[in-house]
C-alpha cells in the first residue's frame, strides 16, 4: 500500500514496514507526482485555507490529517483527523474521528491492510486522550501553582500512584504546553472546568517570548 506522509519534521513508524511503502514530502506543493497514493496523511496540518483546499483535491482518496482540536465540522472537509500529538502516532492504536460511516468502514479496511489498531473517538476538540490528559496536566499545573507541592514530586506521584509511564508535567513537555493551553482554552469557551491555570497560560507566554 502506498502511503504519502506531508511533514517537514522527522516522519514516525505509523505502520509496519511490511504493510506499507510510505514516502515523505515535505510540503503540499511537493505532492505532484504522488497522485496515485493509497493513503494521505498531512502530519503539519494548520487548517489554513490554502492547505485545506489543496488536500481536498486528493479526496476522495482518503486524507489522514493531524488536528486534534479543529473538529472535522469545523474543517470543512470529509477529512479523517487523527491524534497526532508527540508521543501519541507511535502508539499501538491511532485515534482517529471521521465524518460518516461510509469513511469509517473506508477506514476499518486501510487499518486492516495496514496492521494497525484504531479507535474511532468523536469529531469533538481533543477527541478524547488529548481531552482527558490535558485536564490531567492543566490540574497538575493547578496544583502546583497552590503550593501543594513540587513539579518533581507531582510527577513521581503520577507515575508511582497511577503507573503512567510520564508524569503531567512531563508529558506537557514532550507534547508542548501552547498545544495543551490551546485546546483547554477551546474546550473553556463551552465550559469552564477547562479554564487552563494561570501558572500554565503564563509558563507558554514565556515560551514565547524566548
Amino acid at each position: 500500500m502506498k502511503v504519502i506522509i506531508i511533514t517537514e519534521g522527522a516522519a514516525p513508524a505509523l505502520f509496519p514496514a511490511d504493510a506499507a511503502n510510505c514516502s515523505v514530502v515535505k510540503t503540499i506543493n511537493d505532492l505532484e507526482g504522488h497522485r496515485d497514493a493509497d493513503l494521505y496523511i498531512d502530519l503539519d496540518f494548520t487548517g489554513d485555507g490554502t492547505r485545506v483546499s489543496a488536500l481536498s483535491l486528493l479526496l476522495p482518496s482518503p486524507v489522514i490529517v493531524s488536528a486534534v482540536v479543529p473538529t472535522l465540522a469545523e474543517i470543512g472537509h470529509p477529512f479523517i483527523r487523527i491524534n497526532g500529538w508527540p508521543g501519541f502516532l507511535e502508539r499501538e492504536m491511532h485515534e482517529l474521528a471521521v465524518p460518516d460511516a461510509t469513511v469509517a468502514e473506508q477506514v476499518r479496511q486501510l487499518y486492516e491492510r495496514l496492521g494497525r489498531s484504531f479507535r474511532i473517538a468523536p469529531d469533538i476538540p481533543g477527541m478524547i486522550t488529548a481531552r482527558i490528559l490535558a485536564t490531567i496536566i492543566n490540574e497538575a499545573w493547578y496544583t502546583w501553582e497552590e503550593g501543594v507541592s513540587s513539579r518533581e514530586e507531582i510527577d513521581m506521584a503520577m507515575k508511582l500512584g497511577t503507573n503512567y509511564p510520564m508524569g503531567p508535567f512531563e508529558w506537557g513537555e514532550r507534547i508542548g504546553l501552547s498545544r495543551i493551553c490551546h485546546l483547554l482554552m477551546t474546550l473553556g469557551e463551552e465550559d469552564p472546568r477547562y479554564i487552563p491555570a494561570k501558572s500554565l497560560k503564563m509558563a507558554v507566554s514565556a515560551l514565547k517570548c524566548d
